[in-house]
């Protein structure tokens, strides 16, 4: 009929919901050093900070730097102010944030320097093991650090201290869909490499012989590993060495492990 609005497409709609959702998402941060580092982060968008008295004193020239009017509480009543639980070391000190959003994927993968390196994680829930590879990403200078939005770890105070400051720095992006993301990485000129303990070939050899092109580091969950897609997205599967008889690898330091080889690559 003349006059009727057309209705959007479902995923166009589901799409504004979620971009939606994720605005009026918002995370506490905990303990001095990830308070800190965030405070010193002009890409964040914070929201409230809650400090106890000595922890005022010890963050001082952050607090000053941010912007940020600090609530000072007291700190046998910091929970009473703060959704804390019991295994948040806050050393009096709690900010509430907006997750930082890094940009397009694209952007921020962009080759083009040395050798790029990006990690993407397949349903690697656990805070900690996030927070250790964002870490390792870090220090071996990974452009980013890829996963799934679903059956992914958020960024929460555990992520954020386990990380060590590297959640302020190092980009960490939750995709709509990972074999998606994995297959623009693809057509931008990365090779995929899925970590996989029973693959034949070690990962060191199969670096060697990409010289400078960009790599992408897959890695799977604890137990289930890669999924069938992601696995079938790969260019190859590789592994890590082992000596002896147990050859099983944390996924965040098969992370570390696999960053180092990739960062120490002949460049030809």
């Amino acid at each position: 009929m003349a006059g009727q609005k057309s209705k959007k497409p479902k995923w166009v709609i589901e799409k504004e919901r979620s971009r939606r959702a994720s605005a009026a998402e918002t995370v506490w941060l905990f303990g001095l050093h990830a308070v800190r580092d965030a405070l010193m982060n002009p890409m964040r968008d914070r929201l409230r900070l809650v400090l106890t008295k000595n922890a005022a004193d010890r963050l001082a020239e952050a607090v000053a730097g941010s912007g940020l009017t600090p609530e000072i509480v007291d700190a046998r009543s910091f929970g009473d102010h703060v959704p804390i639980d019991a295994e948040s070391v806050h050393q009096g000190a709690a900010l509430e944030v907006r997750p930082i959003d890094w940009g397009r994927l694209e952007d921020i993968c962009a080759t083009g320097g040395r050798a790029p390196v990006v990690v993407l994680l397949d349903r690697v829930t656990d805070p900690h093991n996030v927070g250790a590879v964002l870490r390792s990403a870090e220090v071996f200078g990974a452009r980013a650090v890829i996963a799934p939005h679903r059956h992914s770890a958020p960024e929460t105070g555990a992520l954020a201290k386990t990380a060590s400051g590297a959640l302020e720095r190092q980009p960490y992006l939750r995709v709509g869909n990972l074999a998606d993301a994995m297959e623009t990485l693809k057509a931008m000129g990365y090779v995929l490499l899925g970590l996989d303990g029973a693959a034949e070939t070690p990962i060191a050899q199969t670096l060697a012989g990409l010289g400078g092109r960009p790599v992408g580091l897959v890695l799977g969950a604890e137990g289930p590993g890669l999924r069938d897609k992601t696995r079938e997205t790969c260019d190859a599967l590789v592994k890590i060495p082992f000596q002896g008889a147990f050859g099983s690898l944390n996924v965040s330091n098969a992370a570390a492990v696999a960053l180092y080889a990739a960062a120490m690559r002949p460049a030809a």
